[in-house]
């Protein structure tokens, strides 16, 4: 498959740069794989299309502040360092982003804020990547919370705006639990309290599994040849409990739906010999790209997605890259919402 068949013309009015005022009532396109009917509906809808015994798994990943803005030693020149992942807890070690980054070189010192948190530069490891040390001498809860008070929520590039309070709670789930995401699991973003009790009360059970998503979710794909594409290496942990729901609903043919792509990833990365979910944790860099059969979820819930984006090749390799791509130009037909805050897809 080459990347040239995921391009399409995005009109600019359509990429969200805020969500729906209620997070239940952005729209909701539903893609019916046997038949390719494609129904129009409102997220809080998509009870209809589940029953008792089915299970929905949804990413409880939790994001974090991740954009800090700073100073430089002696220049005080202003700096930008987006924290993409802890490498070492005890020692305060983070691969970030820096910006810009010919101005930050190894041994430079970074103050944040008036100095409540100062980090050292210790290795280079991209062109605009570093390793830095925080030096912190409180409790990690303590670090945490700095980096909360100082950092601000990492709304994707795309969406052209500054950071807002708002978007400390928007750009979330309302399940999220577990810290160490630098995005959103963004299919989860429509979820309510009110939803999530009309599932239990239809005996609709919902499992979490947990994949910290990275910025490599986005990063752009400069291969034609998809099979020459790399994904990051993003940790994941699909709890026992998850792994046996899921594997009886499979035995009883009931529905097991992936809330976004990222859980649909996770699920395909734990899979066992007999085509079963496993209790696993790790590492995954698995790449989904049509043509592919999956042997876990039988339903997606995912956003619309940018052109070009391994997002939409995930949804055109669930859902078959014909009726996907089709769906998308309804889509934008029936102006619907992209992005990280747009409206919903459920492939059926």
């Amino acid at each position: 498959m080459k990347l040239s068949k995921f391009k399409f013309d995005l009109p600019p009015g359509l990429l969200a740069m805020y969500p729906t005022e209620n997070r239940d009532e952005s729209r909701l396109m539903v893609v019916h794989k046997d038949t390719g009917e494609i129904e129009h509906k409102i997220f809080k809808d998509i009870i209809e299309y589940f029953g008792e015994g089915d299970q929905v798994i949804v990413n409880d990943t939790k994001v974090f502040p991740a954009r800090l803005y700073g100073n430089k030693e002696k220049t005080g020149a202003k700096i930008e360092v987006f924290l993409l992942r802890e490498l070492n807890k005890d020692l305060n070690l983070w691969d970030v982003l820096v910006d810009p980054a010919r101005k930050i070189r190894v041994g430079n010192k970074l103050y944040f804020g008036e100095g409540e948190l100062v980090a050292e530069v210790i290795d280079n490891t991209t062109s605009r990547g570093r390793t830095i040390r925080f030096l912190f001498d409180g409790t990690n809860e303590e670090f945490y919370k700095a980096i909360d008070e100082l950092g601000e929520t990492p709304l994707p590039k795309e969406i052209a705006r500054k950071a807002e309070e708002e978007d400390r709670e928007r750009f979330q789930t309302i399940y999220a639990d577990k810290v160490g995401a630098v995005a959103a699991p963004t299919a989860g973003i429509h979820f309510t309290k009110q939803v999530l009790k009309r599932m239990e009360l239809h005996g609709i059970d919902v499992h979490p599994i947990t994949l910290h998503l990275g910025l490599g979710t986005f990063r752009p794909v400069d291969v034609e040849d998809l099979t020459k594409h790399k994904m990051d290496s993003e940790n994941y942990v699909v709890p026992v409990d998850t792994a046996e729901a899921v594997n009886k609903a499979l035995d009883e043919k009931k529905k097991v739906c992936a809330i976004g792509t990222t859980v649909l990833r996770t699920l395909e990365s734990s899979v066992s010999a007999m085509d079963r979910l496993k209790g696993n944790e790790g590492w995954t860099d698995k790449f989904i790209f049509p043509p592919f059969e999956p042997k876990i979820a039988n339903a997606l819930v995912t956003n619309f997605h940018l052109p070009e984006s391994t997002l939409l090749m995930n949804a055109s390799a669930f859902g078959g890259y014909d009726l996907i791509m089709d769906a998308y130009q309804v889509a934008i037909k029936e102006k619907y919402r992209f992005f990280s805050y747009g409206d919903a897809m459920l492939i059926i």
